[in-house]
């Protein structure tokens, strides 16, 4: 049943769709063209006479486009109940048909209608029927109503989007044909999410275009007016990442309309998290503008290249402004088709090469690989890995000092990845990665990278994740080739998912994070440990330790197949919770450092989907070159400390007792039905 519409309607934003990929020919999914003009809702009411159009991000445009609010309202006289409409503002051709944004530039701020650049609204959904709110109802629900309210003009001001269900192939071939930006597969069965991205409606893309933020521009050369060029940015993890700078793509009215945007938010700091050179002087500005631009492909550090100018936006928060995943092989659609185990064939083979890879690590290729190393490093630090099975990496910079307190280089990072290469390949087998970089060592700032790097070596393996609202191509772990390239990036330690990529939605294993005050003695965190592992030992959860590599350690908990995140969250919560709750002074659950006091912080949020811990066996950026190292109950009990494991004693360890990580992968899952009895009063 549909729930009675009880919210302002101009309060409503949009659904978004995932640049992702998806199959071209499924009986799940209905395909539309991709318009490329400005994302509006539109509220009908024919009893009020009223209409209002707004964008995504709530800016009014009712008078902004005033024939398309006209050709609303000569429409709302055949309607006898409101409507709430999504759809797309987009510029005409002179055959009537929708043209580039480009085009609507000009159209924006018009006030009255006018004959130039004809614009049209294309009506794709249906949120409100009268007092009925559709969007809890599926879209093939919503699309078959909109489709009985016969919306249309006979100018063609207002029409509905085309969509074909089940077979995308010809709208495709047309999209490539005319040159569209791209096609938007959607689920039949998906609901309306309101202001959200969502995976369940797909973006095709066909024309590679990014949304920047502008940071600045430069001084102008010869003749040209007003400015050179835009210095462009994108944000990734809520700092400005510089991705490039373009001069092409404006008229001499588009360069004054605007520079003259610009000069206002003129100031003296770069908004950029690193400042970028530049051939003519610079001028900064606050982030608060986005262009859209067309390009031709990402390069391997991150720039854009040959970007042109479309046209500013103002339906876009700079804030939300990200790299768009990148769908395109020359001017066709890449697109992962299913296998029976619900990987892409590349997928398998990637999987199945990481298994001979890992089987290929004996003790004499270990050897070999260290040999190579030391050569390499003692012959200026530049040169190509030679790995078993006959993969080459390129690796540089070798002698570069990562630790300076302990003349650990980055020679060094590499020689100790080799060593627990055995170990931890199995550990992040399968699961997408998320790096943090220190290239300058650890006494320079580090910065994250979710995203895998578009040009990087053959057989690296990479496919996209989601996380939140976020897709990525991510870097996924399993085989020597990427362990060795992370490092060679300087990703210090490994970060994997607790799920795998071919199960996104299912966490495989849970942590509690143990996290003490500055200053505190690692005793403290010994004894809150123990105190975890008591309430686990009263719902029968097998738990696994491991140092965290710093000052905290880490207790894993395997789950049963087929658990979502958010129960394997709450398992930890509860858990996490009874022990602050039975011992208040040792620990805590509070987020806030001034709530925590003394106490030994049981942090169990690291459980969301996307959220990281170090691997086992990862090395640490901390001033004793920490690793973090699975442990035994008795060590605990005995007084390990977090010092015991460095990257040079990691290999004597290992030698010693083995692998004791392989015992979490081995273990049954926690029975969750006990953890929900144990938790009522």
């Amino acid at each position: 049943m549909s729930s009675v519409w009880r919210d302002d309607p101009a309060a409503v934003r949009p659904m978004l769709a995932t640049t992702a990929a998806a199959p071209l020919d499924s009986p799940d999914l209905a395909y539309e063209p991709k318009y490329d003009g400005i994302r509006a809702i539109a509220a009908v009411d024919p009893h009020a006479g009223g209409v209002r159009l707004w964008s995504r991000l709530g800016n009014d445009k009712t008078t902004q486009f005033p024939d398309v609010s006209a050709a609303l309202r000569n429409w709302a006289r055949s309607l006898d109940r409101p409507v709430v409409l999504d759809g797309e503002i987009v510029a005409l051709d002179d055959r009537g048909e929708p043209v580039g944004f480009q085009r609507l530039q000009g159209r924006i701020h018009l006030k009255a209608p006018g004959t130039e650049a004809p614009v049209a609204y294309i009506v794709f959904d249906l949120l409100r029927d009268g007092d009925e709110d559709l969007r809890s109802r599926p879209l093939r629900e919503r699309r078959a109503r909109l489709e009985a309210l016969g919306v249309g003009t006979a100018d063609g001001g207002l029409r509905v989007s085309e969509q074909v269900v089940g077979d995308g192939r010809q709208l495709h071939g047309r999209a490539q044909a005319y040159g569209w930006e791209g096609i938007i597969a959607k689920r039949l069965d998906s609901r309306y999410a309101s202001g959200r991205r969502s995976p369940d409606w797909r973006k095709l893309k066909l024309v590679r275009r990014q949304a920047c933020v502008i940071g600045g521009w430069t001084d102008p050369r010869g003749s040209r007016p007003f400015f050179g060029a835009l210095l462009l940015g994108v944000y990734d993890d809520g700092r400005l990442q510089y991705v490039g700078h373009t001069g092409a793509g404006f008229t001499d009215a588009e360069l004054g309309r605007v520079w003259k945007q610009l000069h206002a938010l003129e100031t003296k700091t770069s908004p950029f998290a690193t400042t970028p050179r530049t051939n003519e002087r610079p001028h900064w500005v606050q982030p608060t503008l986005v262009a859209e631009v067309k390009l031709t492909e990402w390069t391997a550090d991150g720039r854009l290249r040959h970007p042109t100018y479309i046209g500013l936006r103002d339906d876009i928060a700079p804030k939300e402004v990200r790299r768009e995943p990148d769908q395109i092989v020359g001017r066709t659609l890449q697109v992962r088709q299913a296998s029976p185990t619900g990987l892409a064939p590349r997928a398998e083979r990637d999987r199945a090469a990481n298994r001979a890879a890992t089987a290929r690590l004996s003790p004499a290729a270990v050897a070999r690989l260290l040999d190579q190393i030391d050569a390499l490093e003692d012959d200026g630090g530049n040169g190509v890995l030679e790995l078993p099975g006959g993969e080459r990496l390129e690796v540089s910079n070798l002698r570069k000092v990562f630790w300076p307190a302990l003349e650990l280089t980055k020679g060094d990072l590499f020689r100790h990845y080799v060593r627990v290469a055995p170990f931890i390949l199995p550990a992040l087998a399968d699961r997408p990665l998320v790096m943090k970089r220190y290239p300058n060592g650890i006494g320079a700032r580090p910065f994250y990278q979710h995203r895998a790097p578009e040009r990087r070596p053959a057989g690296v393996r990479v496919e996209y994740a989601t996380s939140g609202t976020e897709t990525r191509p991510h870097i996924i772990g399993g085989s020597l080739l990427t362990l060795l390239y992370t490092v060679q990036l300087a990703a210090i330690s490994q970060d994997p998912w607790f799920s795998r990529v071919q199960s996104e939605d299912v966490a495989d294993h849970v942590a509690i994070d143990l996290d003490p005050p500055d200053g505190a003695p690692f005793s403290r965190v010994r004894d809150v440990a123990r105190r975890v592992r008591d309430e686990l030992n009263t719902l029968n959860a097998p738990a696994f330790a491991k140092t965290s590599g710093s000052g905290g350690l880490h207790i894993y908990v395997p789950m049963p197949p087929d658990t979502p995140y958010q129960a394997g969250l709450l398992f930890c919560q509860i858990v996490a919770t009874m022990v602050a709750r039975k011992h208040p002074r040792a620990a805590t659950v509070e987020r806030s450092l001034k709530a925590r006091g003394g106490g030994v912080y049981v942090d169990y949020l690291q459980n969301a989907r996307g959220k990281t811990l170090a691997s086992a066996y990862s090395a640490r950026a901390n001033a004793f070159a920490g690793v973090s190292m699975p442990v035994t109950w008795a060590e605990i009990d005995e007084g390990v400390s977090p010092r015991d494991f460095t990257i040079r004693t990691t290999a004597g360890r290992l030698a010693a007792v083995g692998d004791l990580w392989v015992r979490l992968c081995r273990s049954k899952g926690a029975d969750l039905r006990a953890v929900m009895q144990y938790a009522e009063p």
